[in-house]
């Protein structure tokens, strides 16, 4: 189908159909809003929210949740979220299970079970063999009286009055109320457990956050003979030199023990040109800016980043704990490192 046939029917609606769509999307949310707050209002019904939370917490394996159908498509993403909270915690699906997946499952873990109905035969198939091992069962059904729901140490109540389906068939509101147990279940725990930003960023590496949090100075720093450095009494004609060689737009001044006594800059070029014409005579000493900033090589990125915007540079040097210059840091570095 193009894309003109597809703007055509996007057209084709009526002003009737129209407001029903409108009307069937508003209902749906306000349906599914209800529901959640109603599970809200019952949560502390009993103590089996409580005793969830604390089985999860005590257990020395892993979390295994396991459902069929959209119930399955849920528990994928609980345990997605209790994995990247701080509880280690993986999707098993009922019908491999029954077939040589259970071999994953262990006394050690705890069996999160999701079935609307409480009656799925392919969760209940597996139910025997995983209570003979001594696994914790936790059930997540809408009835309480269902086999699912007997046969499991704790019961999570995630009943709905009705799907925001009009033919009240199709998984909609009970889907959405089975996730938002899970992750009441999983911030609960985050919070038990004292997962910090820090924990966040470990199973993130590749998110923004982990970059901010997980990168140092010291792995994205130029270092060895990258580092643009010479001495002070070297004309400023060879300290040209080298800023250009080394490519950073800057070149460190050090002293005889490599401490940095100085930088100068392109910047400091332009500005130097607009004075004086005939460089011949001048050695870098005498244009050179004296304590330069510098960052130590096991800080965070994101702080040297702090630091350049606060004074609006774009390079800066890296010392050790002797103030000797280790590296080199350049805005291009930490963007390059999505950092920035």
């Amino acid at each position: 189908m193009s894309v003109t046939d597809q703007k055509t029917m996007l057209k084709s609606f009526d002003e009737t159909q129209a407001r029903r769509v409108l009307e069937l999307g508003r209902e749906t949310l306000a349906i599914e809003a209800d529901a959640i707050r109603a599970l809200q209002a019952r949560l502390g019904d009993d103590d089996s929210f409580v005793r969830a939370a604390q089985l999860i917490f005590a257990c020395t394996g892993r979390v295994v949740v396991s459902g069929m159908g959209k119930s399955g498509h849920v528990g994928r993403k609980i345990a997605a979220t209790l994995a990247s909270t701080g509880t280690p915690a993986f999707f098993m699906h009922p019908g491999e299970a029954a077939h040589g997946d259970l071999g994953m499952v262990t006394p050690k873990d705890v069996l999160i079970a999701i079935s609307n109905s409480g009656e799925s035969s392919e969760l209940l198939d597996i139910l025997p063999a995983v209570k003979r091992m001594g696994t914790p069962v936790i059930a997540m059904t809408g009835k309480p009286a269902s086999r699912l729901a007997r046969l499991a140490e704790v019961h999570l109540n995630i009943h709905v009055d009705k799907e925001a389906c009009p033919l009240n068939l199709a998984p909609t509101t009970s889907t959405t109320v089975t996730l938002a147990m899970g992750d009441a279940l999983a911030v609960a725990l985050l919070d038990v457990r004292g997962f910090r930003e820090q924990d966040f960023a470990l199973s993130h590496p590749g998110g923004a956050l982990g970059r901010r949090l997980l990168t140092h100075v010291r792995d994205v720093m130029r270092s060895g003979d990258a580092i643009p450095a010479v001495g002070p009494d070297v004309p400023l004609a060879k300290a040209l030199l080298e800023i250009s060689q080394k490519g950073m737009g800057m070149t460190a001044i050090v002293d005889e023990e490599r401490r940095p006594i100085g930088v100068f800059t392109d910047g400091d070029l332009r500005r130097l040109i607009e004075r004086m014409h005939d460089f011949s005579n001048i050695l870098i000493r005498d244009v050179m800016h004296a304590n330069p900033r510098r960052v130590h090589p096991d800080q965070l990125a994101v702080d040297a980043v702090a630091v350049m915007e606060e004074f609006r540079i774009n390079q800066m040097l890296v010392t050790d704990a002797d103030d000797r210059l280790v590296g080199a840091l350049h805005i291009h570095d930490l963007t390059r490192a999505k950092v920035i």
